[in-house]
Formats: structure tokens, sequence, C-alpha cells
């Protein structure tokens, strides 16, 4: 909100600066001239002269409404320190936070973001800032509250470390049932960019480079008492992740936000998540970008090649080994998730042995013959095991790869070695482009960035024609 209204204030001096020019040039001539004002140059400048008195009054309001705010960030500042330091003065500011009050923008609720966002920055009206000011508050509040172990968190909230200060001008902070239902709605769509490890996007910087160690320190056995000791330098080097922006917009009627009983945040968000979720799991799996490198790109992992006209579940099983085991003696740590396409996992369901029994059996069910195991029965996430390892299946791991361009891949890494940095999903109402139909664009969008190659012997990828559409 704070932005927001700074956002006003330079366009309100601007605009002064303007008026004060036009009277100005008003008394350009008169004064070269050496004569009074004619009655239209009279009449004209009254006029802006009475305009420039009334852009100060909304300054003067601007500011004193700045200053409040900036007087309450600092408070709240103070109040963090205090927190930091006294965990009991912790306790009693969050006894008086107002908890029992109905959010402002709560699910079925009567009060709808969107359509105070469309008036707040195209109408300027003064209560729907006033409630979207309050949301902020709101979600700042709870997220902090959440974020030190004082209320549970909802469904979705312990994963992302989300923030409200992710925005660059007059964006608010979707109402909190949103922020929820568009991380549950993204969970489904985007299994692996969940599974490997959540980070939150700092605010003000395009790009994210973290240091690393290229050639290290070594020591060897001293020749003999009184001879020198190995000296070897340590070579260290840096890996960048660029912040790259994911969005999309939706245009809708200004009757739909004005007249309609029904509150369409809810339908709008959840389409626009939805399809954000796939845009996010793909930046994560297969982007190849400058210093935007996702699993499927990253230079120097470790590559497993199955090469078969007519392949088996069971020549395929040893290269899972392979991908495994290249990942404990390059990175020499162990890996812990294996993804792959639903098909493929299906694909070895259906496999039997010589005898007619499936190769892929229930947990509670495990023949000695069995190459992996079943959990959930699921289109996506979590369906068993392999080689030790949960296996998580992904529909936007891309099934039209290699020469044929029908196959698919088999990624395996030690997941918390890669870091998925993420913002908080903003949202923006503008009319000016649409001001002749008499529309509204909506506008949602988010910064993500992502380090996957910071160790490269974490990732295994199993790749080849083994891997083409399976054959049931």
């Amino acid at each position: 909100m704070l932005a927001y209204l700074r956002k006003q204030m330079t366009a309100a001096l601007e605009a002064r600066a303007a008026l004060k020019s036009e009277m100005d040039s008003i008394l350009a001539a008169p004064k070269n001239e050496r004569r009074d004002l004619t009655d239209a140059e009279a009449r004209s400048f009254d006029e802006k002269r009475t305009a420039l008195k009334t852009a100060d009054t909304e300054i003067d309001e601007l500011r004193g409404r700045i200053a409040d705010l900036e007087e309450d960030e600092a408070r709240e500042q103070r109040a963090a320190q205090v927190l930091a330091e006294h965990r009991q003065a912790g306790e009693r500011r969050e006894r008086v936070t107002v908890v029992s009050e109905p959010e402002t923008y709560r699910k079925g609720g009567g009060q709808s973001y969107f359509r105070d966002l469309f008036r707040a920055q195209m109408k300027g009206d003064t209560s729907s800032i006033e409630r979207l000011a309050r949301n902020d508050r709101e979600v700042a509040d709870r997220m902090e509250r959440i974020a030190r172990g004082a209320e549970a968190a909802l469904d979705g909230l312990e994963a992302r470390a989300l923030s409200t200060t992710d925005g660059a001008g007059g964006e608010f902070v979707p109402p909190l049932w949103m922020i929820n239902d568009y991380i549950a709605l993204a969970r489904g769509g985007r299994v692996i960019a969940d599974q490997v490890r959540p980070m939150a996007l700092p605010p003000g910087t395009d790009s994210i480079s973290l240091p690393r160690v290229a050639t290290g320190t070594a020591v060897a056995k001293q020749a003999a008492q009184n001879t020198p000791v190995q000296n070897t330098d340590a070579t260290t080097g840096s890996v960048t992740a660029s912040v790259a922006t994911i969005a999309g917009q939706q245009v809708v009627s200004q009757q739909l936000l004005d007249q309609s009983p029904i509150n369409m945040d809810q339908i709008l968000l959840a389409d626009l998540a939805a399809d954000y979720a796939v845009r996010a799991d793909l930046f994560v799996i297969n982007s190849n970008s400058t210093n935007q490198v996702g699993l499927l790109n990253v230079s120097g992992a470790n590559a497993i090649t199955y090469t078969d006209a007519n392949p088996t579940v069971a020549e395929l099983y040893p290269k899972g080994a392979d991908a495994v085991q290249q990942i404990h003696t390059g990175r020499f740590l162990p890996g812990d998730k294996h993804f792959m396409h639903p098909r493929r996992w299906a694909w070895m369901t259906a496999a039997v042995d010589t005898a007619g029994r499936p190769l892929v059996v229930p947990v509670a069910n495990m023949p000695q013959n069995a190459i992996a195991s079943m959990g959930s029965v699921v289109a996506e996430g979590f369906v068993g095991t392999w080689h030790g390892l949960p296996v998580f299946v992904d529909p936007n791991i891309p099934v039209d790869l290699g020469a044929g361009t029908n196959e698919d891949r088999i990624i395996t890494t030690r997941s918390s070695d890669v870091i998925f940095f993420e913002g908080t999903p903003q949202a923006e109402a503008f009319r000016e482009t649409k001001a002749d139909q008499l529309s509204v664009l909506l506008r949602f969008y988010n910064y993500v960035a992502l380090h996957a190659s910071r160790y490269p012997k974490s990732i295994s990828v199993i790749s080849g024609t083994g891997l083409i559409t399976p054959v049931f």
C-alpha cells in the first residue's frame, strides 16, 4: 500500500508541475509585451491556479497518509526487533492482534478483491483502497505468525516461503485464501517444482548468484620431517540464476466487475493459478535459457542412456541403479527422489515376469521378484518406490524428446541441491487499454528463479530410445 501511495504521489507531483508550467506560459506573453492579461488569459490563468490549489490539497492529503503508513511501518519494525529479542514481548503483541473479526476478503464473503482492485487503481475509491490495505496487513500478520510457529500453517503454506514485498509499485497482495488456493491448486500441476528445495525470492533483484568451490585444496603425506607440506590453492566461482516472470491476463467487462453478484475472484484466480502451476513446473523441468536452466538441460549432469528398439522393464531396472550410484560417486551424497512421466510408471506397473507375476506390486503384498513397489494410485505425485527411493510422476515431463520426438525422461536427483526461488503472486487491473470497449484487463504474475546447476552431479537423467512411447 505504501508503494502504491508513493506512486500516486509521484503522479500528482508531475501533474502539478505541468499545471505550473502552463501558468508560466500564460504569463510569458504579457510579461514580454509589458502589458496586463487579456480577459481570456485571465480566465485561463484563474482556472489553472484553481486546479493548482486542488492539486496541492491532494498532495497534502497523500503526504499525510504516507506519513501515517511510514509511522506504522516504523512501529512494526520496532515491534519485530522487540520480538526477536524478547519472545514474551512477541506473545503480548500477538494478543493485541485483532483475530476475532472476519478477514476482509474471505471465501464466500461479500467483498470482491478484484472489484476493489479495479475501483482502487482505476477510480481511486477510498473505501476500496482501505480494504486492500487492511488485507495487506492481515496477510503480513498471518504469515508472520505462521513463520514463527504461533499459528498452525494453512494447507500448503508451510512449503512456500511467501512474502508481501515482491512487487515493484502499485500491486496489492492477494487475500490469504487466494494465496492458499493458489498453492493448493498448484500442487497437482507442479509436482517437481514442489519437490525441490523452496525459497522465497528476494525482492529488488533480477539475478541470484551463489558462490561455489571450483577446485579444492589438497593434503598429502609429508615426505620427511622439516620438508614442505602439500600446498594447493582452492579456486572459486559462482553460479547465477536469472529471475524470470511468469504472467497471464484476463479481459472482463466493467459491468461484470461492477454489477455481478458473484465474486469472480475464485473463478479467475483458479484458472490463472492452474496454468501458472504448469508453467512454473515446466520452468523447473525443461527451461533452457541463459542462467535459467531446468533439470533436463543442466550441463555436466549424469547422463544414462538406455537404447533399445524393444524396451523392457527388466532392462530399464539397472539403468535406475546406475542413475542412483552416479549421484553417490559424483556428489558423494545420496539422491532422494525419482521423477518420471505417468506413462512410464504405468508401463512399469504393467510388466510381468515369465510366470505372469507383476514386477511392480503393492507394498502390503510384496513377492521376491518385485523390482518396484506401489504407493498410492494417483495421476500426479507420489506413486511408489524404485531402488529404495520414492517415485513421483509428473505429466509435465516432456514426451516429445529424442530423434523420433516420442521419448520421455526419468530424472533422479538430490532434491535439496536444487533451489526454486518463488515470490508471491501479484494481481493488477488496467482499464486504459480496453477503455474503448468498457473492459478491464486483469493481470496475474509472479517472479521465479532456479538454481539447478550448483551441483550437476546431483542430477541423473535417463534418456534414449528405450523411453519411447510405451506399448501395453
